[in-house]
């Protein structure tokens, strides 16, 4: 039996991994793929051993090795019945005759990253793992959560088991007890320059600047300029326009207001102010966290 385990979901991957791994009743022979000799092959895809019937290997980036990842269709129809192979490629190339190769001798379960498009994944996810936690989670918590972590399993997953321990959960105590992620610190930031809260905008560059990096930060609040002017050119609803242009439909609906009151106009002025700043961060030398608090403080006066 022949199994690949693939995607840059490193959350589902390792999960899929570790059931494995606790489904065999024997010790697992682990390998590392990218330094394995070719000789040894013989020795790991035959059947049982003189120690135990069935055996479970397990071979990590083994496509880094590629002489040895060439080879390795000759050999897939070796592997006995009493060997489980398991093959963990992060990233493999598709493209390769091995690759193919492998679709046709082996189970594989690839596992996809979440995307913008994929928040109402996260969700469900959310309150179906929680129960894993013993912690019951409406939809509405859910949502809060995943709004304030983002769409990464690893950081949900930490931040369900932080919540677990508490004997009520509600958005509120979501914003107190969890950290907002990058992401989510920018939208507030870049809300309270649309906002005209200049006092505001000072304090989390403030705090910001002590933990982030400015060109990260500035990456990030223009993804945000380019959302408001998507909406201010169109007339779709948010979340049409969320769909189009791969954007979480939560983060444009709040949006939409500012890009209304604006108008494109007014949203022409914002996207100049950061095209500026950013030409002034790649040929400047002035601190880049003052260059952003600049731009934040002109959107602000709009």
């Amino acid at each position: 039996m022949i199994t690949v385990l693939t995607g840059e979901n490193g959350f589902e991957l390792k999960r899929a991994y570790d059931a494995i791994v606790s489904g065999f009743d024997g010790a697992a022979e682990r390998f590392d793929g990218s330094d394995l000799d070719i000789s040894r092959l013989p020795e790991l895809l035959a059947g049982a051993t003189l120690f135990a019937d069935k055996r479970l290997v397990i071979i990590k980036s083994l496509s880094d090795n590629k002489a040895l990842w060439d080879v390795l269709p000759d050999w897939l129809p070796k592997v006995g019945d009493e060997t489980h192979l398991v093959l963990v490629e992060q990233k493999p190339d598709k493209r390769t005759r091995t690759y193919k190769e492998l679709k046709k001798f082996a189970d594989v379960k690839e596992f996809a990253g979440w995307g913008d498009r994929d928040a109402h994944v996260a969700v469900a996810w959310v309150v179906t793992e929680a129960k894993r936690h013993e912690l019951s989670l409406d939809k509405k918590s859910a949502q809060a959560l995943v709004d304030r972590v983002g769409l990464d399993q690893w950081s949900l997953y930490y931040a369900l088991q932080k919540l677990a321990v508490l004997e009520s959960v509600s958005p509120e105590v979501i914003d107190t007890v969890i950290e907002a992620n990058p992401t989510e610190n920018v939208f507030n930031l870049f809300d309270a320059a649309l906002r005209g809260d200049t006092k505001k905008v000072s304090g989390m560059i403030a705090t910001l600047e002590r933990s982030q990096d400015p060109y990260m930060t500035f990456g990030l609040l223009s993804s945000q300029v380019f959302q408001l002017a998507a909406l201010a050119v169109s007339e779709k609803p948010s979340a049409e326009i969320a769909s189009g242009i791969g954007a979480h439909p939560y983060a444009l609906g709040k949006l939409a207001p500012h890009a209304k009151r604006l108008g494109k106009s007014g949203t022409r002025k914002i996207v100049t102010i950061f095209a500026d700043t950013d030409t002034a961060m790649k040929s400047t030398a002035i601190d880049p966290w003052l260059l952003v608090e600049k731009a934040l403080i002109k959107t602000a006066s709009l």
